[in-house]
């Protein structure tokens, strides 16, 4: 259900919207509008303009409080606004100067992994590195080169050249060495190696010994360095653990003020004589309009207006949706889709009840409908999980619908069924002959579903004051009439009953399509508008024929469409059959256990699967789309009812 809203206007003193907001609207949901662009009768309005005082605060007591967050964390104690800037302020002088002595043990500790990935492709170069950069007869350089290029340098260069390259690593790219030359041809034999893509290493040199000796030490000062860095993040947590709950108190109260500040951003301010005022505007329930009056009545620098002129208000209402508790996990369904305009049917109950049945119907098993329904509740129950609820109400189904079939994991042979079994069921149709008689229940109802969701679609174009959608569409009166009168013959033809004379036929079947093709012209001359009648009189002609073309089949295929829920009960028998014979318990004999849980299991979760994605389109596509648009804007209050300020 949608609940009812109403508009109001609340203005006060420029310097008092603080205590307006933390005294009475942080009590109340309201969902706030930008007073600038809705209050179209109100003159010379300016926008509210003043910096959030609470922002950085609050960031930083944010910042803080995820590294000590505690999902479980409840308390009644409230905290003063100052006493909340000091904690934070304390605890970020505090933290601030071990962060900074943090933050320069962890530069020098990146500044030594630097040197030591410099040197680490070199371990294998066993000599003293420190005297290796002292040479000045003979140059050195260390680098990397690819394997291609290493592969020419070994067998059209090397020879000719006055020069030692030293091999120290490889892996799948790379090379990785140093070579040597005499100073005098350094520069030749260096265009050489740049030629064949030789990458050069700079190693610093502020350490001495072999690389490997070199590595050893850095590798020990990088351990020192990350030990004081973790002594470090041991103070920051303990200085935060001891301040835990004045911490999260005052992150609470700074967030609280901060959102009431922020209201200003919505606000506007209006001159009345030498005073300046705030108007705020929004959306309250009916229930909390009422209240929130109430509350204010003897408050003198208060006013409020409730909004009873629609051609005053910009927006339509936001969708705030309260449904039973039963049906509430189903409002994930109708979100998926688009939540419901304000003034438009809320969907959820009718979801809630359609989608568990059919799934029952296309997944009627005692046994599996027993684990989904366990499985979901326990699921629901520790997760809060909306899916899992629907899982569990679904399941109820299945169970519901395993003993009108009398099938328990499978066997057919434990239960009788209620009703019938839906693999051998079958009915005699005239002139059709034999058909399942689950096929058949499958479009009978379908067909109800139809015309209830036609009934769904005038309420909304009556409630829209849309006299097409109401009276002349294909789900309008109209339709509902034609598409009523094909069911009802239908009906008395199979049950052999007497066919309603000729001209009542015309007048179910062919004044109710005219008034379809001629939808759009009828619909302005009631709406009396001048120009009913179409431009292009062939044109209009040749595409209402085609239009009716198409209305006549999807009629027919939605109807159809719905033989799934059949098929799927079908199905399902069909499938466990196939498990049991190959369990071996087909004919009376000892089945194989294991074989028969595992196929409970895969169908279960399998066919599960398939036949909630299938009952889901059912909804969406053949009963969604006959009466629900989904355009609603949500309800969005700054602020929860008993929100701590």
């Amino acid at each position: 259900m949608i609940v009812k809203m109403k508009f109001l206007s609340i203005t006060g003193p420029k310097a008092d919207i603080d205590r307006v907001v933390n005294e009475y609207l942080s009590k109340y949901e309201i969902h706030l509008e930008n007073a600038l662009s809705d209050l179209k009768t109100v003159e010379h309005l300016r926008p509210f303009m003043e910096i959030n005082p609470y922002r950085e605060w609050l960031i930083k007591a944010n910042e803080y409080a995820e590294l000590v967050k505690d999902p479980h964390f409840t308390t009644t104690k409230h905290i003063t606004l100052e006493k909340a800037l000091d904690v934070v302020n304390e605890l970020d002088t505090k933290i601030g100067d071990i962060r900074t002595k943090r933050n320069e043990l962890d530069a020098k500790r990146e500044s030594l992994r630097a040197s030591i990935q410099k040197i680490e492709p070199f371990l294998e170069f066993q000599y003293n590195i420190h005297a290796v950069l002292e040479f000045k007869f003979i140059k050195y350089r260390f680098g990397k080169i690819a394997h291609d290029y290493y592969t020419k340098l070994e067998r059209y260069v090397y020879d000719d050249f006055d020069t030692v390259f030293y091999k120290c690593h490889t892996d799948e790219d790379y090379v990785w060495g140093v070579y040597f030359v005499p100073a005098a041809q350094a520069s030749k034999i260096d265009a050489v190696y740049s030629s064949m893509h030789f990458e050069r290493i700079y190693l610093p040199d502020d350490y001495a010994g072999t690389p490997k000796e070199a590595y050893d030490d850095l590798k020990a000062d990088i351990d020192n360095y990350s030990k004081e860095i973790a002594k470090c993040n041991e103070e920051i947590t303990r200085a935060l653990t001891e301040h835990k709950e004045l911490l999260l108190l005052a992150q609470a109260k700074l967030q609280a003020l901060s959102t009431n500040f922020d209201v200003r951003k919505l606000a506007a301010c209006t001159k009345e004589s030498k005073q300046i005022f705030y108007i705020l505007c929004g959306w309250m329930s009916e229930e909390d309009a009422r209240s929130f009056q109430q509350d204010i009545s003897e408050d003198e620098n208060l006013y409020c207006i409730v909004e009873d002129d629609n051609n005053n208000i910009v927006n339509s209402p936001p969708t705030k949706l309260k449904n039973p508790k039963l049906f509430r996990p189903f409002e994930m369904f109708v979100r998926m889709y688009g939540l419901p305009a304000y003034n438009e049917i809320d969907p959820t109950i009718f979801v809630g009840l359609t989608y568990a049945f059919i799934f029952g119907a296309m997944f009627g098993d005692v046994g599996q409908g027993l684990l989904l329904l366990i499985g979901g509740f326990l699921l629901y129950r520790f997760k809060k999980l909306d899916l899992a609820a629907i899982i569990s109400c679904a399941g109820f189904f299945s169970t519901v619908f395993g003993f009108l079939f009398g099938s328990l994991f499978g066997f057919e042979d434990v239960l009788e069924p209620i009703w019938l079994r839906p693999v051998n069921h079958m009915s005699t149709i005239p002139f059709i002959g034999n058909l399942n008689t689950v096929f058949i229940v499958a479009i009978a109802f379908g067909m109800f579903l139809i015309i209830v969701t036609m009934i769904f679609h005038i309420i909304n174009g009556i409630k829209a004051k849309d006299a097409e959608n109401t009276w002349f569409d294909t789900n309008g009166l109209a339709g509902l009439v034609f598409y009523g009168a094909i069911v009802a013959v239908i009906v008395l033809f199979m049950t052999g009953n007497t066919l309603p004379a000729g001209i009542v036929l015309v007048v179910m079947f062919v004044i109710p399509l005219i008034l379809i093709a001629l939808k759009e012209p009828l619909s302005k001359l009631v709406e009396k508008k001048t120009d009913f009648l179409p431009k292009e009189k062939g044109m209009f002609i040749v595409q209402t024929i085609f239009e009716m073309f198409e209305v006549l089949l999807s009629y027919f295929s939605n109807t159809l469409s719905f033989v799934r829920i059949g098929a799927f009960a079908v199905s399902h028998g069909a499938m466990m059959e196939v498990v049991l014979m190959l369990a071996g318990a087909e004919n009376g004999g000892s089945p194989n256990w294991l074989v028969i849980i595992l196929g409970n299991l895969i169908v279960c979760g399998m066919e599960g699967l398939i036949v909630g994605i299938q009952v889901l389109r059912l909804e969406y596509y053949e009963m969604f789309s006959r009466f629900y648009k989904g355009t609603g804007r949500e309800f969005k209050p700054f602020s929860k009812k008993d929100k701590a300020a």
